[in-house]
């Protein structure tokens, strides 16, 4: 299967913490294959940038075409465009070839305070540019240029959204890393998309070390609509996926070192790998009569995981066939919600259980795994708030919430009865995906 081919269009940084380097390492991270067309030549390292050398539209003009006629690209990344006649250049390009998923990060400054793009660029940004853009990512001081007041609070960035949308673009993201109180509050990120506001908040990360945070949210946000993701979802992801590196950064040279997509790529690597061995061996055995009618599905959190889009799972879930079982596709993040927020609770009790798999219920199953030896807790529907049962997902956060607050241990196994339009269910805990399997192969030789 070919990657999703993401063309990155800005300036070389020579100490590789943003620009193009950071862009195309993002893109890998993610998954995709980084093309790329360079604006500008930047002399520039951990404490600024010491010199800028633009590109000519002309030849900027000729890179796109090189790409684009051969290889082509499914979505477009823009960053640094310095110039007014490289802007055009690249409008030009995106509507000669019809790309209709462009992110566009409007680079206006460095964190030493250089100018990044001319005024009249920013014209010419506004007019040709944001029109084809699907989305895009200013931070506050961005934001705060490209409409003329100031942003101090969360309100304040929706109402700025709301006024770069009017300029022809689809979709607004503004950033909220520069939000006074955010070091308390946490560091919170608006989506707009003409209809609706969308919320994403991550926990402030105190470090200096934070170059390239832009160039990696853009670029990893480009790989997930690529991919197919809704806005709201790519926008999720591309917030994990730079919260994780920025955790991870590299204090390098004497300032702001980069920010880390590698170190939050290993991990993941690792969750897929040892979500694909472990239903290797559910496929090898006998194990399709303990499928549900609702299917299954085994999932594995990342280490600190607090949202479901860092818990992987198998999208179309775990199925049966004939006696065995059959995966649809590839373990993916993000690619289950119930069992994604069973485990994302049983980590605030205990966060060395990362893994959970349902599988079906019956009063045998029930007798087996208590003759067995495996701890054993239930919680009854019947007794869930009103407010939980209409909100899809968190029933099941607050029965696991009600077992593991009871029982003050994390058990082997949480099931339920079940109860109106809801099937029975028995749940599976462990510390890893080869834990649970393991719990699951047991009892099928007690059955």
């Amino acid at each position: 299967m070919k990657p999703v081919k993401v063309l990155c269009i800005g300036g070389s940084d020579s100490s590789s913490g943003a620009g193009i380097q950071a862009d195309l390492k993002a893109v890998g991270s993610c998954g995709g294959y980084g093309l790329s067309a360079v604006t500008a030549v930047t002399a520039q390292n951990s404490l600024g940038v010491q010199g800028v050398f633009p590109v000519t539209p002309a030849f900027v003009a000729r890179q796109l075409e090189s790409v684009l006629s051969d290889i082509g690209a499914d979505a477009v990344k823009t960053g640094m465009l310095l110039t007014a006649g490289i802007v055009s250049v690249v409008a030009g390009k995106i509507r000669e070839y019809g790309i209709e998923k462009v992110v566009v990060d409007p680079v206006m400054l460095a964190k030493g305070g250089r100018n990044l793009l001319f005024t009249k660029a920013r014209q010419t940004l506004v007019k040709k540019l944001l029109p084809l853009a699907l989305v895009v990512t200013p931070n506050i001081p961005e934001a705060e240029e490209l409409i003329g007041m100031e942003i101090k609070t969360v309100s304040g960035m929706k109402k700025a959204a709301a006024l770069i949308q009017k300029f022809g673009v689809r979709n607004v993201i503004i950033k909220g890393g520069h939000l006074p109180g955010g070091k308390k509050a946490g560091v919170i990120d608006i989506l707009y998309d003409g209809k609706k506001y969308y919320e994403y908040l991550a926990a402030w990360i105190d470090t200096k070390d934070s170059h390239g945070t832009g160039c990696t949210y853009a670029s990893a946000l480009a790989v997930s609509l690529a991919l197919g993701s809704s806005i709201a979802n790519a926008a999720g992801q591309a917030k994990v996926m730079v919260t994780e590196a920025i955790k991870n950064s590299l204090s390098l040279g004497k300032g702001h070192g980069p920010v880390n997509v590698l170190a939050d790529k290993r991990r993941g690597n690792e969750c897929l790998h040892d979500l694909q061995e472990a239903v290797k061996i559910l496929s090898a055995n006998q194990c399709g009569g303990l499928i549900p009618e609702v299917q299954s599905n085994l999932v594995y959190a990342m280490a600190g995981a607090e949202t479901g889009l860092q818990v992987a799972g198998f999208p179309g879930r775990i199925v049966r066939f004939h006696d065995s079982v059959r995966v649809l596709a590839d373990p993916e993040f993000g690619a289950s919600r119930h069992i994604a927020h069973i485990i994302l609770t049983v980590m605030q009790y205990d966060k060395s259980y990362r893994s959970a798999m349902n599988i079906k219920y019956s009063e045998e199953i029930i007798h087996v795994c208590r003759q067995i030896g495996f701890a054993v807790e239930s919680f009854d529907r019947n007794n869930e708030p009103a407010e939980k049962k209409n909100k899809e997902g968190f029933s099941l956060e607050w029965g696991v919430n009600e077992v593991l607050k009871r029982s003050g241990i994390i058990p082997d196994i949480i099931y339920d009865r079940g109860g109106w339009g809801k099937e029975p269910m028995v749940r599976l805990l462990g510390r890893n995906p080869a834990e649970v399997v393991n719990k699951v192969l047991t009892i099928l030789k007690k059955l």
